[in-house]
């Protein structure tokens, strides 16, 4: 096929596989209850699966990039979607907490590492124009699990145990992910085994990983994701409790998440197409600044229409911005580290992740009030800003640069 048009079957798989892959993650919180009532396990102590996941896809994201580098991201790609199905297989079948933990946990943090940077990276290396548009859509595709998979989820244990419901999903994630892996390709420029393939890869073409990794740029991006991913996790995280603790019932709290949910498919779309126009960085900083203000808004929300409000610009924005930092990277790195590059990026995110829920609580027990949560993610998002502003794109070639010649002999 064409590459411009295989390159947007690219995109559908890594949407597609995005999709499932947080779906089966994030139904854990669909099925705590099942789980805890079927087991006697604590509610603290099966959550924290989702806290070893976060922590093991920061771990294994950079791993699993320098492999798709290495390797290709097709190899790497369908192991992650294997793993994943026998994670979950092996959850359903956990007769201790620790199993629990282990299995769901760590094993499918890590599998579901092996789909997001290494299909990040083979995005950007498939499209020249309209990149920011492409890595949107790719994200956009895991940004609609909440509204598939998770309904999916829910009607199934409605009718059987979480167990039968678990292995199902595993099924699911078998059926679709593995398949849809084997359509993941190499961008062309990396496709070939020649001497030319190197010098396709970019900017800064000549760059190793080693450089990559001890470059200013670099550790900017991963201080940005980090700081942007601990502003917002945290109320994603609490502000469905908090939305409960302002007298809203649960039912209508629960519908604040999804607005937020699908407020960020249109974000993300929307940033691609401004990051296209205007550049990458430029509506990145601009997104940070309205995400740290957008969080320090939900202090001061109490009804039901105050928090409808700021949960669609919320998600709107912390959700267009997440691609963004894809596109950055592809503008300053070689494509043929993209794997490990983004893999650290999406190593910091997961960090920041894994962070908002645990100060969250603590800020909640300490307090007995979610107000400093959110002016703790306002500042967070303020140091996003601050950090992001400092990057400095990495010179560009002179195409049209010459070697000094050599003075002749006398």
């Amino acid at each position: 096929m064409d590459p411009s048009r295989y390159r947007w079957v690219i995109v559908a798989a890594g949407g597609a596989l995005g999709c499932v892959a947080i779906g089966a993650m994030f139904s854990l919180p669909v099925l705590l209850q099942a789980i805890t009532r079927d087991t006697g396990w604590s509610v603290a102590g099966v959550s924290s699966a989702m806290t070893a996941g976060f922590l093991a896809m920061a771990c294994a994201s950079m791993v699993w990039g320098t492999l798709s580098d290495r390797w290709g991201p097709l190899p790497v790609v369908l192991t992650g979607s294997i793993v994943l199905a026998a994670s979950l297989a092996l959850a359903s079948l956990a007769t201790s907490l620790v199993a629990f933990q282990f299995t769901f946990g760590i094993l499918v943090g890590a599998s579901i590492a092996a789909i997001f940077a290494p299909m990040m990276a083979t995005v950007t290396g498939w499209f020249d124009t309209h990149r920011s548009l492409a890595v949107s859509l790719v994200s956009a595709g895991m940004g609609i699990a909440p509204m598939t998979m998770a309904p999916l989820v829910a009607w199934l244990v409605s009718i059987h145990d979480w167990r039968t419901t678990m292995q199902i999903v595993a099924g699911i994630v078998a059926a679709i992910m593995i398949p849809v892996s084997l359509l993941v390709r190499r961008p062309p420029a990396l496709a070939a085994d020649s001497a030319a393939a190197p010098e396709s890869g970019g900017p800064q073409a000549e760059m190793s990983a080693g450089e990559a990794v001890r470059s200013p740029q670099f550790i900017i991006l991963l201080l940005t994701n980090f700081f942007c991913c601990a502003t917002h996790s945290g109320p994603i995280i609490h502000t469905v409790s908090y939305a409960v603790s302002c007298g809203i019932p649960l039912i209508a709290a629960v519908s604040i998440y999804s607005l937020e949910g699908l407020a960020g498919l249109f974000g993300r779309i929307g940033f691609g197409l401004l990051g296209d126009k205007l550049g990458a960085k430029r509506v990145l900083v601009a997104g940070l600044l309205v995400q740290a203000f957008g969080a320090l808004a939900y202090a001061f929300v109490r009804d039901l229409g105050e928090f409808y409000a700021v949960a669609a610009l919320f998600g709107f924005v912390y959700a267009g911005t997440m691609p963004l930092y894809a596109a950055i990277a592809r503008e300053n790195f070689p494509l043929k580290i993209m794997g490990t590059v983004i893999g650290g990026t999406a190593m910091a995110g997961s960090l920041g992740m894994a962070a908002g829920p645990v100060a969250g609580g603590l800020i909640y027990d300490t307090f007995a009030s979610y107000t400093w949560l959110y002016v703790g993610s306002w500042a967070m998002g303020l140091g996003a800003v601050l950090i992001a502003m400092t990057f400095k794109p990495f010179p560009k070639p002179n195409p049209n640069a010459q070697a000094t010649p050599v003075p002749a002999a006398a």
